[in-house]
């Protein structure tokens, strides 16, 4: 008796134990797409992802690459960040389409499984400025390409991959495929979706800091974790492409503010652009030669309006844009930062085509014939409603005038002639060869 009495007090022990205990929570995987220019924003949120991961105990998180290259500053960050994350981390160049270009490469080899989707490319990784072109043939591109090469083959020999390719990514600026890569020992696993990529992961081993850890991914869904509204509206506005636009736009709409007030529209909105342009300039390496090019282009193109050029200023702004949206990134930080060419362009032609159109329509405006004011009065028809013997009265444009005959003579009520010049309040009238009108009424009001 007293047995069962014990075995009974003992399971209710131990139950009572297992209730105050904390029940483990169930391992989820954390999913995040690093989508555009690798930069500030990316880099926060980058690191955002896996403090949350290392603060709930995520089984790994993997990210979804797809950029074209950013800031090498931000992408050391990111690659820092990776290799000290206390959860093994994927990076997963997807969907199919997606590259990890440029910066992009070096953080697909920092990651602890490094994988790619079908139809995915990596590499083009040299050094090159903002503008988009190779770095000069220096020492420092020397210096500059050198620390990138030794730093892409550090992170491949770390993670037991093809240093030599990565390597080659820097110096020759190579880019592979998926398959490629996948053969060449550059990445870890190809697979086409999440469901292959987790499966493709389960027992695989990683050093994770100083612990090796066999990854056993949960089969349920990764829990996605997306950026913020205002991640990425600083995501959108610190790309080099629209922050050269709204700078430009915005300029642009001050200028034509200033010509001619009033509505306060574009000046309102000149002034958000160029806010929102240079706080996206805070999260890249810019210099004032650049921005001092995009302005005085902005004006020149302006100026060319207001004299009546023939257009030589215009491309002298045009040339003076170009120029300033090529060095306008050009500074330490950006040497893994493309500038898309093709919207410097696009955009020099747009900008080029409707100046010259205004201009063009300026020119055009100052050989037609004035039309309004007193000027436009000449040749005008005036009918004579007092005699001009040789000053009267005429009506001309449905208002009555004081006016004179232009030969002296003699020119009777009822007849009409034109306006052969205007000289103060006074019309000079010739007469149209002795036309007659109706007689009209006499009671409009005199003009002094």
């Amino acid at each position: 008796m007293n047995r069962k009495i014990r075995t009974c007090w003992g399971a209710f022990f131990a139950a009572f134990l297992l209730f105050l205990l904390p029940v483990p929570a169930a391992a989820f995987v954390l999913a995040a797409s690093l989508e555009g220019t690798v930069g500030i924003s990316m880099e926060k949120f980058a690191g955002d992802v896996l403090d949350r991961a290392a603060r709930e105990e995520a089984a790994m998180v993997v990210f979804r690459l797809d950029t074209p290259g950013g800031l090498v500053s931000s992408m050391r960050g990111i690659t820092a960040a990776i290799l000290e994350s206390k959860v093994p981390v994927v990076v997963w160049v997807s969907p199919s389409g997606a590259r990890a270009a440029s910066a992009g490469a070096f953080i697909l080899q920092a990651a602890h499984v490094a994988a790619m989707a079908p139809g995915t490319n990596v590499g083009a990784a040299q050094p090159v400025m903002a503008s988009g072109k190779d770095a000069p043939d220096t020492d420092m591109k020397k210096k500059i390409t050198n620390d990138l090469a030794a730093q892409i083959r550090s992170l491949a020999q770390l993670k037991k991959r093809n240093a030599d390719v990565a390597e080659k990514m820097v110096t020759e600026s190579l880019s592979i495929t998926a398959e490629e890569a996948l053969s060449l020992g550059v990445v870890d696993l190809v697979a086409s979706d999440v469901e292959s990529l987790l499966l493709g992961l389960r027992g695989r081993e990683v050093a994770v800091g100083t612990r090796t850890v066999y990854l056993d991914p949960p089969s349920g869904p990764p829990v996605e974790v997306s950026m913020s509204l205002r991640e990425r509206i600083l995501q959108f506005i610190s790309s080099p492409d629209i922050a050269y636009l709204l700078l430009t736009a915005g300029v642009l709409a001050i200028i034509f503010e200033v010509m001619s007030p009033g509505g306060f529209v574009l000046g309102t909105a000149g002034a958000v652009m160029v806010l929102l342009g240079a706080f996206g300039l805070r999260m890249l390496p810019f210099n004032w030669a650049g921005i001092i090019l995009l302005v005085a282009g902005v004006g020149v193109l302006v100026l060319d309006l207001l004299v009546g050029g023939i257009g030589v200023l215009s491309l002298f702004g045009l040339a003076a844009l170009v120029t300033g949206g090529l060095i306008l990134f050009r500074a330490p930080g950006g040497e893994l930062l493309n500038v898309s060419m093709s919207f410097i362009a696009g955009m020099s032609i747009a900008l080029g085509l409707f100046f010259f159109a205004a201009l063009y329509l300026v020119l055009r405006s100052l050989k037609r014939k004035t039309s309004s004011g007193r000027e436009g009065m000449i040749g005008m028809e005036a009918e004579v409603v007092e005699d001009l013997a040789p000053v009267g009265l005429v009506k001309c444009r449905g208002e009555i005038w004081r006016a004179r005959s232009g030969d002296g003579a003699s020119i009777p009520r009822g007849r009409t002639g034109s306006v052969a010049a205007v000289q103060g309040m006074t019309l000079v009238i010739e007469e149209d060869g002795g036309k007659v009108l109706p007689a009209g009424g006499s009671s409009e009001k005199t003009a002094d």
